[in-house]
């Protein structure tokens, strides 16, 4: 059984937001406009590049602790997933703790109904709640079955925040999962910069088309003129930041148009488009402290690439 709900949604802003952001001295434009139907293709074939570790390693890890998180929240519980994409970690979940109702979230309308549809067709009997929603912004949950909570935000998603913003959100999902539930997060770690810049920097190039579909997005609906092929992919580890930085570079002097405004690019300029941070264990435990949780749990890779939490929600937060 599936049932839609519609949520405010990231195009209800697309054109606010894009233009603010290009008006900036330093221009910007928030990494959750990637996920259009195509940036949603594109996504899912980065997770299966040889470069990018963060999936394969986070399956492993996921497979290996889901019957540690069974004992901690017993079946039965509400799987909650914001940024759902192709809830293929979900799987995992659904298979080792048979939730009463899974949540599926997510910013792409087109892509959650597809998603939607195939898990249905695996798990016949499992009641699905797919909300079509701008999932950073605040949201109350619709109505759900009685049932301890579980939060599962996989993919170091919380690594697109800035941290203040990043302790907001999970203070967010806390509210979701509270009196008595929990957060299965997933985060990934500080490591070598080589390691980093290959996973950004693919060599089939995927990462750069995901990137460039940002600015064809805006040309289909904002009215936008960027000339793709005068704009490259650039992405690099920040050390002192301790966070990727990617950037859409103007490759020459050039004036766009978006909605009948004009933003110029100077030869070598950047377009910000995603800031991912990466984390030590202490630190997101910390992180995770300060906006009010509890880490209980957490497990890594034999590498110490990659890592999820088990954050449990105090009494304090009231259930949205």
């Amino acid at each position: 059984m599936i049932r839609f709900h519609q949520g405010p949604l990231a195009g209800d802003t697309f054109r606010e937001e894009v233009l603010a952001g290009l008006a900036r001295p330093r221009k910007a434009i928030p990494p959750k406009f990637f996920y259009d139907e195509e940036g949603s293709r594109l996504f899912e074939a980065i997770c299966r590049l040889p470069e990018y570790y963060p999936t394969r390693t986070e399956i492993g890890i996921l497979a290996e602790c889901v019957a540690e998180v069974r004992g901690m929240v017993g079946e039965g519980c509400v799987l909650i997933e914001p940024g759902s994409g192709s809830s293929l970690k979900a799987r995992l979940l659904i298979q080792g703790l048979r939730p009463r109702a899974y949540v599926p979230m997510d910013i792409s309308q087109d892509h959650l109904e597809r998603s939607a549809r195939s898990l249905a067709g695996d798990f016949p009997g499992l009641p699905i709640h797919a909300v079509a929603a701008d999932y950073t912004r605040s949201l109350a949950l619709p109505e759900l079955p009685q049932g301890r909570r579980l939060v599962f935000f996989p993919g170091s998603t919380i690594g697109n925040f800035e941290p203040p913003d990043a302790r907001t959100f999970l203070a967010h999902m806390a509210r979701w999962c509270a009196p008595d539930g929990g957060i299965l997060i997933g985060v990934d770690l500080k490591k070598a910069p080589a390691l980093l810049h290959a996973a950004y920097n693919d060599a089939q190039g995927i990462t750069a088309a995901f990137n460039l579909n940002l600015l064809r997005r805006i040309n289909r609906t904002l009215r936008g003129d960027f000339d793709v092929s005068a704009f490259a992919h650039y992405a690099f580890y920040n050390p002192p930041f301790g966070r990727i930085e990617m950037y859409l570079v103007s490759l020459r002097d050039q004036e766009v148009h978006v909605d009948g405004r004009g933003f110029s690019f100077e030869r070598g300029e950047g377009l910000l488009t995603e800031h991912s941070y990466k984390y030590t264990i202490r630190s997101f435990q910390a992180l995770a402290r300060e906006a009010g949780l509890e880490p209980l749990r957490v497990w890594q890779d034999p590498e110490g690439l990659f890592s999820v939490h088990y954050l449990r929600c105090h009494q304090a937060f009231h259930r949205s």
